[in-house]
């Protein structure tokens, strides 16, 4: 179980200690399935990179449970090239961009590539669950996308939900993803936190020699971190969570809590960040 710092203590880190407790990396290995539990919200996040052979999901010791799925919801998005889930008897054709919501039950959860050498790349986020809700593909173009920001601030993105009550109903889990358009660099800018929910962002898209500087912290004690293609920030209700990328760049975000209501958030004046 990895266990996160409160704010007092996060103000005093170096730059090491910061990256160590909020940065989650070497998420996407070739052949593998890459999971790491987090005692934020208890969500984990994982990644599955199914080659020649396709790739059980399997269950972490940390669990205790029969199956993933027994006390869990879980959301699925592909990064890579074309590939499929199973799910119990049911298959899923996973696009790019496509997403999966598997609901809580007793499934055994399969991965696979169309191509090897073009593999699928699974983005993994799960929240324990208290009901039960239908298993549901929803395919990138389906996604209910709202355009935001100005290119005059550089903060023009598409926000797609894919994952969100009214849509695709989950027990907590909250999910989509966000495209930062051509010219613009920044993200969540002005910031805000989640007092009733926690948010977790990963990063893909971005050339190997680009990064993203991406700002966490309390508003008045604000930190960075230098965070590169297929890395993911654990973001507590305290904390803000803002980025800006020296190219483009796409990230997924996740959020499980108490309450689901996607404007529930404590804006930020740009006047009260430090």
């Amino acid at each position: 179980m990895h266990y996160l710092p409160d704010a007092e203590r996060t103000r005093r880190m170096t730059t090491d200690e910061l990256r160590q407790h909020f940065l989650v990396t070497d998420l996407f290995r070739d052949g593998d399935v890459s999971l790491r539990l987090v005692d934020l919200d208890r969500v984990i996040v994982g990644g599955i990179v199914p080659t020649k052979a396709p790739l059980d999901l399997g269950i972490p010791d940390g669990l205790l449970a029969q199956t993933f799925t027994e006390r869990r919801e879980v959301g699925l998005l592909n990064i890579g090239g074309n590939g499929r889930i199973v799910v119990g008897n049911a298959e899923y054709v996973m696009s790019p961009l496509d997403v999966l919501y598997v609901g809580r039950g007793d499934h055994q959860v399969e991965f696979a590539s169309r191509d090897a050498k073009v593999p699928a790349r699974y983005y993994l986020v799960s929240y324990p669950s208290h009901a039960v809700h239908p298993t549901t593909h929803i395919r990138a173009g389906d996604a209910d996308e709202t355009v935001l920001g100005t290119k005059e601030n550089a903060n023009q993105r598409r926000l797609r939900k894919y994952v969100r009550p009214g849509a695709v109903d989950s027990a907590q889990l909250v999910m989509g993803i966000t495209v930062v358009e051509e010219g613009s660099v920044w993200n969540t800018m002005p910031a805000h936190t989640h007092q009733r929910r926690t948010e977790v962002y990963m990063y893909f898209g971005l050339p190997s020699d680009a990064v993203v500087f991406h700002f966490m912290g309390e508003p008045a004690e604000t930190r960075s971190l230098v965070v590169r293609n297929a890395e993911a920030v654990l973001s507590p209700g305290w904390s803000i969570h803002a980025g800006a990328g020296t190219a483009g760049y796409t990230f997924c975000w996740a959020m499980g809590g108490e309450n689901q209501d996607f404007s529930d958030m404590q804006l930020v004046a740009m006047g009260d960040l430090r």
